[in-house]
């Protein structure tokens, strides 16, 4: 029994530190309606949403949306709303790193974001 125990406190710490890793809440909602990718065609994105320092949205033709939920807090990804990469692909994938661009006062990287896989979504109004 001992060892059950101590098992379970081995599993605890992890479970309670996902669970509290104080990621928001990504505005808007969104709905996920297909598997997870890892990578997208960089010719298909019309447009980059920057929900929150975790949270990516890309738009591609007809409106698709996919929801990057990055592997770790980006610092400064929100309040400057702009990134920036570069690839030597014509994809973007889950093993690529974004920039955070800073616009003020120089056009400048600032901190570097792993993504993660790219997820399907349909968001709310």
């Amino acid at each position: 029994m001992k060892p059950i125990y101590v098992l379970l406190l081995a599993l605890v710490p992890g479970s309670l530190a996902a669970a509290s890793d104080n990621r928001p809440v990504p505005r808007p909602a969104a709905q996920v309606i297909g598997a997870a990718q890892r990578c997208i065609q960089l010719s298909q994105i019309r447009e980059t949403k920057i929900r929150d320092d975790w949270t990516i949205d890309f738009v591609t033709g007809g409106g698709q949306a996919w929801r990057n939920a990055l592997t770790h807090r980006c610092a400064g990804l929100r309040a400057d709303n702009a990134i920036t990469y570069e690839t030597s692909l014509s994809q973007l994938c889950n093993t690529d790193i974004v920039y955070v661009l800073r616009t003020a006062p120089n056009l400048q990287r600032g901190a570097a974001c792993s993504l993660g896989e790219f997820v399907p979504v349909k968001l709310a109004k």
